[in-house]
Formats: structure tokens, sequence, C-alpha cells
């Protein structure tokens, strides 16, 4: 958190920037930037280019011309809180006829600066000096001369303030300054990793299915083998129990040709005996 001193430098040199004319304020608070050193640099540097209309109104701060409209604003809060109907239709008649009498004088100050202010900034310059009449905290705001925009009129939350100031705000701490470029590069690395995560997804999804179809494929196959397996086991078992029976037939024809070649063999010798026998005879 800054400390006071550092605020207050920052508020001074913030005071003089904000009542330049905004088409000037980007090149001289890089200036002024450029001669600072350190956070205060930083600090400078990021101080935002006010609109038309608070300029007018940061013209009117400067120019002492609020103190009437602050002690006002008292009055009104005062007449609330009493519930003093008569003194708030008065108060409120004095109010409207205040606001417009500053809200000309701030645009007079704006053109005598060389400025030009359109028909819509002219309307936030009313409300601006309005909210500045009706809420406190919107009085102590504009009464720094450094509006960075129009407020208006309402519930207006101390971060609402800080935003619309630049610098330090009286009695409120201003949020951490977003860093809007870090927050688009974060948004855009995280859109970019969840493309590639589902792009990701998505490939393992046809990947799964590209090894499901080869996995159904070498499925099918297996079963195929099998049964061809079992065909063939059935085949080799009637293979075997025909060729258990060929091998007993073979074997009673081999003993029955053993018998024969035996009777071939007697019968033989037995034709010799008989021819020998007829040729001595």
């Amino acid at each position: 958190m800054p400390q006071p001193d550092a605020d207050e430098a920052l508020d001074a040199i913030a005071a003089e920037l904000y009542i330049l004319p905004p088409s000037e304020f980007t090149a001289a608070r890089n200036a002024r930037a450029g001669m600072a050193a350190g956070p205060l640099a930083k600090q400078i540097k990021a101080l935002r280019k006010p609109t038309v209309a608070a300029w007018a109104v940061n013209l009117l701060a400067q120019d002492g011309q609020l103190a009437d409209a602050v002690e006002l604003s008292a009055a009104l809060r005062e007449a609330q809180d009493d519930l003093d109907a008569a003194e708030l239709g008065r108060l409120g008649k004095q109010r409207r006829q205040l606001v417009a009498a500053l809200a000309k004088q701030a645009v007079g100050l704006a053109e005598d600066a060389g400025g030009s202010l359109s028909a819509a900034a002219q309307d936030d310059v009313v409300t601006t000096i309005n909210a500045a009449v009706m809420d406190a905290a919107a009085a102590a705001a504009v009464l720094t001369g450094r509006l960075v925009t129009a407020l208006e009129a309402g519930d207006i939350e101390p971060g609402a303030l800080a935003e619309a100031v630049g610098g330090s705000v009286p009695g409120v701490v201003a949020p951490p300054p977003r860093d809007d470029l870090a927050e688009r590069r974060a948004r855009k690395a995280a859109e970019k990793a969840a493309r590639e995560a589902e792009r990701l997804a998505n490939e393992a999804e046809r990947e799964l299915a590209r090894v499901d179809a080869r996995r159904a494929k070498a499925q099918e196959r297996v079963d195929h083998v099998r049964e061809r397996i079992d065909d063939l086991r059935r085949d080799l078992a009637a293979l075997e129990n025909d060729e258990a029976g060929a091998v007993d037939k073979l074997e009673t024809i081999d003993r029955e040709r053993a018998d024969a070649a035996a009777k071939a063999r007697d019968a033989a010798k037995e034709s010799e005996r008989a021819q020998a026998a007829l040729d001595d005879a």
C-alpha cells in the first residue's frame, strides 16, 4: 500500500494533469512519468485520461467554485435527517439553481481553456455537480479536482469512487488496478487450453474407436481360428480312429500273408520233391 507521502506526490501531479485539456493529457502524463522514478513513475503512467465532462468539473473545482455546493450538501443531509419537509423543499430548489449555475460556469471555464462540450457532456457535468451536492463522498471526490469520469447521485460505492478519481480519494482505499491486458491474456490462454483439451479428448475418442475396431477384428479372427481348431480336432480324432482300424486290418492281412507264404513255400518244396521223383523213375 502506498505511503502517505507517495499519495501526496501522486495527487499533486495528478491535480496538475487533470486540469489540462484532455487532448494534451496523455503526452503530459507520459512526460511526467518519464521524469519520475520507481513506483511513482508507474502510478503516474497508470493515470487515465479524463472525459471532457470530468475535465470541466476539475476546472470548476480548481477555481474554488464548489464550496457553496458542499455547504448546501451538508444542509440537505441535515434537513433529511430531521425530516423537515419545508426546509427540504426550499433547499431542493436552491440546489437545482446552484447546480445549474455551477454547471454553466464549468462549461464556460472549459470553453475558455479551448475546449468544447457536447450536449451529452454538459448533461454529465450537471449530474456530477448534483452528485457532489447530494452525496458527501461524491463531494469529496469532486473537490479533489482529479475526476476521470462523471458521477451520478445514488448509492456510490467506494470502489466506484476510486475508479472515477485519478490518485487517492479522501476516505476511500483504492482497489488494486486491474491489469486488463493480463486478464485478456489469461482468458486467451484459458480458451486455448480448453480448445487443446477438447482437441486431445476428441483425438483420444477417435483413437479409442480405431483400437476398438482393430480389437473387434482380432477377436473375430481368434474366434474363427478356435472354431477351426475344434473342427480339426474332431477330424483328427476321426482319422485316428480310421488309422487304428486300418492298422488292425493290415496286421490281420499281414498274418494271413505270412500263413499263405508258408503254405506256398511248403507247396513249392513238395512240388520240387515230386518233380525229382518223376525224373528218377
